[in-house]
């Protein structure tokens, strides 16, 4: 009974008194005990924390001196959040990097290097930026602390750095990574960036902004940039129709977005917001019908290609959770993987060449599926990251609505290659390697494929469970568990809803059950939309719901109008002359067969 506070419509003295009540008075310090014996100290928890963060080896010096949280060590932070701080003068607002000292020691004043995301040692050293530390600070709650050191094993906020940093990073000590060292276990490698696999590990909903006054626009743009900063999630991109496109997880993340960009990142401008739309992700269900081939511009170079589904159930979803290490596992351990995991053959485990559209985390892969008695492999390793560029690219923007693709593998079967080099350079190899693999994309029977939500519905009233069925019905969702909580009235609904149809849910399920249900929802995976999304014969009606088997129709048409593409893939862009032949033969054939 919260007898000091009755009455009070604050809810800082109840939740106090209740605190009090609860812990006792005189044992407020119980739950800081509690933390302080079940937390590890940095020193004990550092060997987990870096085998499972840290790109290089832990047996290399950087990575023992880590585990021994060294004072006097090379300087290893790890920078995992931006927090917006103070505005400064002008209006703008900067931002304070938070972060852990793994190893050395951290002064104000100091000039460090910072490492993106994007660094790789002894591969792509252009992530780099030199920063200087402005000032450094404990974090205490809502207050800190400024202090002039900072030494291993501490959280820390450092300001004066924030230019430099998109989302996370790895500051080193300037001096220490300038010797360039051709070993690249003792290279200073970075730390992993942040993923979210509990939120389906992307951002799906997205939202086309533009400012009122077009001469607001830069400072839409700046608002932008600090928001991808502020919010991990966040990504920004700009169409080919020239509009800013805002990627969130759900509406209420874009609703907080839009918020800060408006009021604090923006200086107060007035953006305009379109409907809501939704990524969609672009696949095939069949194998290429035919080998689809291409020449290069100058006509000295072919390449060859065909596309087929992923082989391996789940094998998408652990290229995307970055399970399968291809940056440091050799062809053996590669090759081991695949066939012990997904029955994949010998030839075929060990041909892998790239993930795509991410080095890392693709969900795609590329297959040299070549011979060595036709085709020259010396010769094919020369051209070997132009192809595989082509093949990110390739699948980064897919042909039907310029999405990415999904669970796919593309395997090249064969290569012309001119005997010059001047004659095989990436200028002619890449853009031709994309092509073909969009041409090999529109023969596999290509489908679209939409993002999912798992939602948790909690309802405080068992009744009213299967009230709510017909709600989740017509939103094409469906309800796969209903528990009821023993003990309690409360049951807990658990349902997948397609995300496109999401959009106002949760307010209709309040007002349908008068604030006696809530929704949790989060993205669990991706399903291909009913209907074939090239059959030009479907006609739809504006202003008309469409027919399940018209959606996949529906979707690319608008998706392709949004970004100002006309409404029907062209063949022309992606099939040469010979292919054009080769594709009217085959259906002439195929009408032949069937009449």
């Amino acid at each position: 009974q919260l007898k000091h506070v009755k009455g009070s419509s604050c809810a800082r003295p109840i939740l106090r008194e209740a605190c009090q009540q609860f812990f006792g008075i005189a044992n407020t310090a119980g739950l800081v005990d509690t933390i302080v014996r079940t937390i590890p100290s940095p020193k004990k928890a550092a060997r987990g924390k870096i085998s499972r963060t840290y790109t290089g080896s832990i047996l290399s010096n950087v990575g023992q001196s880590m585990v021994q949280c060294n004072a006097k060590g090379p300087l290893m932070v790890h920078i995992v959040k931006l927090y917006s701080s103070s505005s400064s003068p002008d209006g703008s607002s900067s931002f304070a990097a938070f972060g852990r000292i793994y190893s050395g020691t951290l002064k104000s004043g100091d000039t460090i290097q910072v490492l993106g995301e994007a660094y790789s040692y002894l591969e792509d050293e252009e992530d780099v930026m030199t920063a200087t530390v402005s000032s450094i600070y404990i974090p205490k709650g809502r207050a800190k602390v400024q202090v002039q050191c900072a030494t291993a094993g501490n959280w820390i906020l450092i300001e004066g750095i924030d230019f430099a940093i998109a989302r996370t990073a790895t500051l080193v000590d300037f001096h220490n990574n300038s010797n360039n060292d051709t070993n690249e276990e003792e290279g200073v490698h970075i730390f992993k960036p942040l993923s979210f696999p509990q939120c389906g590990f992307e951002s799906t909903i997205k939202l086309a902004v533009e400012p009122l006054n077009p001469a607001d626009l830069p400072k839409m743009v700046e608002g932008l940039r600090r928001i991808t900063k502020s919010y991990p999630m966040a990504k920004t991109r700009v169409e080919e129709s020239g509009e800013h496109v805002l990627f969130g997880t759900g509406e209420l993340y874009l609703d907080c977005i839009m918020h800060d960009l408006r009021h604090f990142y923006s200086q107060d401008i007035e953006i305009k917001v379109a409907d809501p739309a939704v990524a969609f992700r672009e696949t095939v269900v069949d194998t290429s019908s035919l080998q689809c081939f291409a020449d290069t511009p100058n006509k000295r170079n072919t390449l060859t290609f065909i596309a087929e589904p992923l082989s391996g159930e789940g094998l998408a979803e652990k290229l995307e959770a970055g399970k399968v290490d291809i940056v440091h596992w050799d062809n053996k351990k590669l090759g081991r993987y695949f066939q012990t995991q997904y029955d994949w053959d010998l030839l075929s485990s060990r041909s892998v060449w790239a993930f795509g559209p991410s080095p890392t985390h693709g969900t795609n892969i590329l297959l040299d599926d070549t011979l060595p008695s036709e085709v020259d492999k010396n010769l094919l390793q020369t051209c070997k990251s132009s192809i595989v560029q082509g093949f990110q690219w390739a699948v980064r923007e897919g042909p039907l609505c310029e999405e990415p693709i999904r669970s796919t593998q593309i395997k090249l079967l064969n290569v012309s290659l001119a005997d010059q080099p001047i004659h095989r350079g990436g200028g002619q190899i890449i853009p031709t390697a994309r092509r073909t693999v969009h041409s090999a994309i529109l023969t596999a029977t290509p489908r679209i494929m939409e993002p999912v939500y798992q939602l948790q519905i909690q309802c405080n009233n068992l009744s009213i469970v299967d009230a709510i069925q017909p709600l989740i019905s017509k939103r094409r969702g469906h309800v796969v568990q209903d528990k009821a909580i023993a003990g309690t009235a409360i049951s807990i609904v658990k349902a997948f809803m397609p995300v496109i149809d999401s959009f106002g849910f949760e307010t209709d399920l309040r007002t349908f059950t008068q604030g006696q249900a809530m929704v949790h929802s989060v993205l669990d995976h991706w399903a291909i939309v009913p209907g074939d999304p090239m059959d030009s014969s479907i006609v739809l009606h504006p202003l008309e719901p469409s027919p399940i088997q018209h959606l996949a129709r529906e979707f690319i048409i608008k998706t392709r109008r949004r970004k100002g593409l006309p409404e029907d893939v062209s063949m022309n862009r992606f099939f040469d002359e010979k292919m054009k032949a080769l594709l009217l033969a085959q259906q002439k054939q195929q009408q032949e067969e069937e009449g």
